[in-house]
């Protein structure tokens, strides 16, 4: 199905597991590599451009380890309101904090993705509308209290107590929210080749005579 990929090895370079399960998912082999990279980004970059733009950092750090049978996907998401980014929280109150802020409102999920082999790479981002029902704050302790939220962006996990009890709307991929938007992946995997052979032909400006 995935012939880009006959004599490549894939390598996820992220250290989520829920991006790892999504792989997976797909029927996907690969390996996972973690490196630690600058995740920071210019004060004046558009929210929606943020998760893109990490990404893209993080698949220069992962560039460097590079070998010519591997293709290398890296990836970042941003939970946004109101145009500010509600990132992973310092601490549990942070984390209570979030959740109040997003009790009742519509935010967006920005997923920023790289997909890179020895010859070409390419970015994207993937969106997704979620809006939450009311929050109460006895529901907030609840959830802070009993699942995990220190390393997700916006202090909540979609597929968690959460995303099943106070979600009242989305619009957009649900795999996104998770963390990689998969039929995205997917497609770009399946007709990697073709794509690239579609861009060189486009590109082409002479004649065959």
């Amino acid at each position: 199905m995935f012939t880009c990929l006959k004599d490549k090895k894939l390598i996820l370079a992220s250290q989520s597991p829920r991006r790892a399960q999504l792989l997976k998912g797909l029927g996907l082999d690969f390996e996972v590599r973690t490196y630690d990279t600058d995740e920071s980004f210019p004060d004046d970059l558009p929210s929606d451009q943020v998760a893109e733009y990490v990404a893209t950092a993080k698949m220069a750090e992962a560039e460097r380890d590079f070998s010519s049978d591997e293709m290398i996907i890296t990836a970042d998401s941003v939970v946004v309101l109101d145009g500010k980014i509600l990132g992973k929280p310092k601490d549990i109150e942070e984390a209570k904090s979030t959740l109040r802020m997003l009790s009742g409102k519509t935010h967006m999920v920005y997923t920023g993705v790289c997909i890179s082999d020895i010859e070409q790479s390419i970015s994207f981002t993937e969106e997704t509308l979620v809006k939450f029902f009311e929050i109460s704050e006895e529901e907030i302790i609840h959830y802070v209290s009993n699942y995990e939220v220190m390393d997700k962006a916006g202090s909540y996990g979609i597929q968690d107590w959460i995303g099943l009890a106070k979600v009242a709307e989305i619009r957009g991929s649900y795999t996104n929210i998770m963390g990689l938007p998969t039929h995205r992946i997917y497609d770009f995997l399946k007709d990697w080749d073709a794509l690239w052979l579609a861009e060189d032909e486009s590109d082409w400006d002479g004649d065959e005579s």
